[in-house]
């Protein structure tokens, strides 16, 4: 690991490469007063434009889990409940710096799933580190502050663990 994490800190972390992870969040605001955690799964792709400077494009499926109380609420109304989920799209800029962390944000939207469905304007900020593992490849964890904006607003603190491969 520590010829890996050596031969890494040499070269720019501004590189093209493709991740692919898992998600995990905790809403807040009144997001947080129907739903208690939010899981997925996303994909960014990075595209270099400077030594330290990324662009990347992003998209993903979140699933956010109804409160116990809002889901035996609608049991005992003898009403059904779909799951609530999302699909977010998003482009923005990644800057690294120290060698392994990172800086970024991103705007896009967000597209509801399900009866229901709707677009949200989105738009995140978040800090990360990107940990070598091989030649070109390495562990991606960052935590993020995401809103989505459509006749109010749906915010939350993500975390995500992904496995990126250079391109």
């Amino acid at each position: 690991m520590l010829v890996s994490a050596t031969g890494f800190a040499q070269s720019p972390n501004a590189v093209n490469k493709l991740s692919v992870g898992a998600d995990f969040a905790v809403p807040t605001g009144d997001l947080s007063l129907i739903s208690s955690i939010v899981y997925g799964g996303s994909v960014q792709g990075e595209f270099s434009v400077a030594k330290s400077l990324n662009l990347t494009a992003s998209a993903g499926y979140l699933t956010f889990d109804y409160k116990n109380s809002l889901k035996n609420l609608f049991d005992q109304a003898g009403l059904k409940m779909e799951k609530m989920g999302a699909i977010p799209v998003k482009a923005g800029a990644k800057y690294y710096f120290g060698k392994i962390f990172y800086g970024s944000a991103e705007l896009g939207a967000s597209f509801s799933t399900g009866e229901t469905s709707a677009t949200a304007f989105a738009y995140a900020s978040s800090l990360g580190i990107n940990l070598p593992l091989a030649h070109k490849n390495a562990l991606d964890l960052g935590v993020r502050y995401e809103t989505w904006s459509n006749e109010g607003t749906s915010s939350f603190i993500g975390i995500r663990a992904a496995f990126a491969f250079g391109l």
